[in-house]
């Protein structure tokens, strides 16, 4: 089971995860990646994601030889660092936020999703709630694969770096937020989650 994880003000519509929908449907595995629609409160968000982790129905789908893997972009990045700790599972990070309690101090209030036009409030309940998230340190590097580039108009790459000091990388010049590119690396990260896109599968 691969599950991709959006980001702040995304949703499943976004560029990076229509792109990875496409190529596992052009391998025949689309039934194996999930991208769910993630509430913007972090304690909500973490709970679905849970519940999708804790599904039985889909894990009896899956079965014992599809282990999980998670892929997490920026918010989602942070999202997939706690989870992957919790249940010690491969996560590939693109450009993550390390520190979103920090960053996301100036969207307190009113906000809209860029894609699903919803409007909601995000509060000081919320920041603590992406605080109790946190992960002090990485206790398995190699469960990890970060991906960043320095061009990120977002988010100070330089975080990431220093928190996942110990994990196999891939850092590019340049580029953007939304990682330009990603199209380059599907069958490495893909291979890190352990699909193997040089088959067909039916």
């Amino acid at each position: 089971m691969l599950i991709y994880i959006h980001g702040f003000n995304s949703s499943p519509a976004s560029f990076k995860a229509k792109l990875l929908q496409r190529y596992m449907s052009s391998i025949g595995m689309e039934q194996r990646l999930l991208i769910p629609e993630l509430s913007a409160i972090p304690e909500k968000a973490i709970s679905q994601l849970e519940a999708l982790i804790r599904n039985p129905r889909l894990t009896n789908r899956f079965g014992a030889n599809c282990p999980l893997s998670l892929i997490g972009s920026s918010l989602g990045g942070f999202y997939a660092t706690w989870l992957a700790e919790k249940h010690d599972t491969r996560a590939v990070l693109i450009n993550p936020a390390v520190r979103p309690y920090e960053l996301l101090l100036d969207n307190l209030g009113e906000n809209t999703n860029f894609y699903t036009q919803e409007s909601y409030e995000l509060t000081e309940e919320h920041i603590q709630q992406l605080h109790d998230l946190d992960v002090e340190s990485i206790t398995k590097p190699d469960r990890y694969l970060l991906m960043l580039q320095t061009g990120d108009d977002v988010l100070d790459y330089n975080q990431a770096i220093e928190k996942y000091s110990a994990v196999p990388s891939i850092v590019e010049e340049g580029g953007s937020h939304e990682f330009t590119g990603f199209d380059r690396h599907l069958k490495t990260v893909l291979a890190f989650c352990g699909i193997n896109c040089l088959k067909t599968y039916s």
